[in-house]
């Protein structure tokens, strides 16, 4: 097994932003930044932890979950301290996960997950309750994703799936798990920390995938792990349907800039001139002749802005 980082104290909780890597050091009580290729940013960017567990990104911001004095602190990825408790009051808290605006944290303590605001506000503090054991917390969207590393109902750990609402879609979308402890969601993949799964009349820590409709995909898609406790996942390399989509919009683009010289001729008052139209490099935009040099430049870049802005966004949502 490979040691992308290694001399860490009890790393209990990851997260990632970009090529940035946060790691929670529990013994030390610090919180560690590296890149994700491996190299030391600061291995104490931020220190004075009380039992820190949980961890997440969103933006410049670095919300980490103090188990022992049951606080969320706000840092900033720099290691500037906005609020170390900008949540209190929290019973053993673990998990944490943000989204937008929305903070999700799981109370180890008393089985809930409270949601409050990034800036500290209370929205619900036990959103969904009644939860056995529950360690992970993982959202996209409208879903949530919590794991319960041992659910007394069904014998095994499990992932439950809600809506960020508070209802339950599924309180065991995927059981039979072993001692369950991280989640991390990316599309329709579910990623799960497994400190012991029972195979076999053998022990093994392992990282299952699945969908975040429920179904196998590889229940020990990686094997041979020490102690496994946290999980993160980032997508670095756009996938092929990007970019088809990407090349398909370039080509609309000129297509689009095609339709607009010929619509739009005599409405911006352009006059070709016979020495313009090509050269030896080929044919030239016309140009404004008598016109409004500022109008012709924007029936151009306004309506070719707009597409490629809209081509932008699509290509977001289909990442």
């Amino acid at each position: 097994m490979s040691a992308l980082i290694s001399e860490l104290n009890i790393p209990v909780g990851i997260a990632v932003s970009g090529s940035d890597l946060f790691l929670v050091n529990q013994a030390s009580g610090t919180i560690g930044e590296y890149t994700t290729s491996g190299a030391t940013v600061n291995p104490a960017l931020i220190s004075g932890l009380s039992r820190p567990m949980g961890i997440a990104v969103s933006g410049s911001d670095l919300f980490v979950a103090n188990t022992q004095n049951g606080t969320i602190g706000r840092y900033t990825t720099a290691g500037a301290t906005v609020n170390p408790a900008l949540i209190s009051g929290l019973n053993g808290p673990w998990g944490i996960a943000v989204w937008g605006s929305d903070l999700f944290v799981v109370n180890s303590g008393n089985g809930t997950i409270g949601t409050y605001t990034t800036a500290g506000a209370t929205v619900n503090p036990a959103l969904i309750s009644g939860l056995s054991s529950p360690t992970g917390i993982a959202v996209s969207g409208s879903d949530l994703f919590v794991a319960n590393y041992f659910d007394a109902n069904y014998g095994s750990g499990t992932i439950g799936a809600y809506t960020t609402s508070g209802a339950t879609v599924n309180p065991a979308l995927i059981s039979g798990l072993g001692n369950t402890m991280g989640i991390a969601v990316s599309g329709s993949d579910l990623f799960v920390v497994n400190q012991y799964v029972f195979i076999v009349n053998q022990y093994f820590r392992t990282i299952g995938e699945y969908t975040t409709g429920g179904a196998t995909v590889n229940p020990v898609l990686i094997s041979g792990l020490v102690y496994p406790i946290d999980i993160a996942v980032v997508a670095t390399v756009p996938e092929p349907a990007s970019c088809i989509l990407a090349l398909f919009g370039l080509v609309l683009a000129g297509l689009a800039i095609k339709k607009i010289e010929k619509k739009w001729h005599n409405g911006c008052r352009w006059v070709y001139q016979s020495d313009e139209k090509t050269d030896t490099h080929g044919p030239h935009l016309p140009r404004l002749v008598g016109g409004r040099r500022f109008a012709h430049s924007w029936a151009y870049g306004a309506p070719l802005v707009i597409f490629m802005t809209a081509w932008v966004i699509l290509l977001m949502y289909a990442a």
